[in-house]
């Protein structure tokens, strides 16, 4: 197992930044589009988990230090950014924070917050590292601290926070690209981008949610039982999962249509047409409401394979060229470029998004504990993100506090589902 990158693997990832984007003065010039289509858009994603450890200030820097040499393109995106390079103390006190708590049962909910003061500060780093730490020792479980890292997520994705769990390097080096697309193929997806992005531009700015106050909640399930339930449904887990949380969400509040969602994954090979820094790849998956939540789930497990057996390159390839034409408008057009344009997310209720396994090991996560919490924010978007470890799965939610209340009911539809399994499939638990 890597536990640092090498300095090639520091080497490319300084390449790889520099060679995406044409040569620009600024802050953002090394960023690719969809890199700066969510710096703009202030996005942001974290990651938390409890600690054995009892952190001090000077444990907390260290481990800054690790991280940035596993994840090199944290030195990026602010004024006097050297990328690859260690951070200096200054850097790493001001972006690293300690408090002392009398208990650790609020959090990791009570870290939760929109993550707005990354882009408040140019000249510092677009992430920081917190830790609340027990003051009487650890507790029954043995936790003595919490630890979140937040970024902006132009520089973090799910692949990443699950590389650094197994203390892996997650710098994104130059791509190795597996297919090529022709230059017909190219040529049409940025004249559909050159299309569309005045319509999306223009869409945004009169469908835009107006600013809403959006609420934050974790929670977590058995992986065995996840597995168990979805077997005896004939379902894969994440259809159950996505099931789940979309049964919770409208049961008592039915869509007079399907319920729209993005569904977001990884993609296996790298094309030529594709971000030099993204792996992810977005999918539609609209659901048709079911009161049965048994039916229910089974349709979001049609929907879910019917997705996956689209071309993915191509949707993302369209999009990645959207980001592209909106870099070039808002060159030219700045004023629409506004808040409220980036507070558009497209025609869907909610983004669902399953990263990988998240497992821990090696000295950056040395002494964590399961479960494992990472989810991201957008302000005008409703959103769940799915996180698998050994034991356990994780729904980490921000929407709506309104739409938050709802997912109490998540426990009981698992229970009524799991009692209803074996006679509506005809088996018992003996045949699972």
């Amino acid at each position: 197992m890597k536990s640092l990158p090498s300095a090639a693997a520091l080497a490319d990832q300084t390449k790889v930044v520099e060679g995406t984007t044409p040569p620009k003065r600024g802050i953002l010039a090394r960023f690719t589009d969809f890199q700066w289509f969510l710096y703009r858009a202030r996005n942001t994603v974290y990651f938390t988990a409890f600690s054995k450890r009892r952190f001090d200030e000077e444990g907390l820097m260290a481990l800054v230090e690790r991280l940035v040499l596993l994840a090199p393109q944290l030195g990026d995106g602010y004024q006097g950014a050297r990328p690859g390079e260690p951070l200096p103390r200054h850097i790493l006190e001001a972006i690293t924070d300690i408090k002392y708590v009398d208990e650790l049962d609020n959090y990791p909910d009570a870290f939760m917050d929109p993550g707005e003061d990354l882009f408040e500060t140019p000249d510092l780093p677009l992430f920081r590292v917190y830790a609340v730490v027990r003051k009487d020792g650890p507790d029954a479980e043995g936790r003595q601290s919490a630890v979140m890292v937040r970024s902006s997520h132009a520089l973090m994705e799910g692949a990443d926070s699950a590389l650094l769990t197994r203390s892996q390097s997650a710098a994104h080096t130059a791509p190795q690209v597996k297919r090529k697309v022709s230059k017909l193929k190219k040529l049409s997806y940025a004249m559909i981008a050159a299309t569309a992005a005045p319509f999306h531009l223009t869409a945004a700015h009169i469908l835009a949610p107006d600013v809403r106050e959006m609420a934050f909640k974790t929670t977590q399930f058995s992986r065995d039982r996840i597995r168990s339930i979805a077997t005896a449904l004939g379902v894969r887990q994440r259809s159950l999962m996505f099931g789940l949380v979309v049964y919770a969400l409208y049961r008592d509040h039915p869509p007079k249509g399907k319920v729209r969602s993005a569904y977001t994954t990884l993609g296996d090979d790298k094309t030529d047409a594709d971000d030099a820094f993204f792996r992810v790849r977005t999918l539609d998956a609209s659901y048709v409401f079911d009161p049965d939540p048994i039916r229910f789930v089974q349709h979001v497990d049609s929907i879910i394979e019917d997705a996956e057996s689209q071309d993915l390159y191509r949707r993302q390839s369209i999009l990645n060229a959207m980001f592209g034409a909106h870099r070039f408008m808002s060159r030219i057009l700045p004023f629409a470029y506004s808040r409220r344009f980036f507070r558009y997310a497209g025609p869907y209720d909610l983004v669902l998004t399953l990263v990988p396994p998240h497992r821990l090991y090696g000295n950056l996560t040395a002494m964590m504990k399961e479960p494992i919490y990472c989810g991201s924010y957008h302000s005008g978007t409703s959103l769940c993100t799915f996180v698998p470890a050994r034991r356990s799965v994780t729904f980490n939610f921000v929407m709506p506090a309104p739409m938050i209340e709802r997912l109490e009911e998540i426990e009981a539809l698992m229970d009524r589902i799991e009692a209803d399994a074996p006679a509506r499939t005809g088996g018992d638990e003996a045949d699972l």
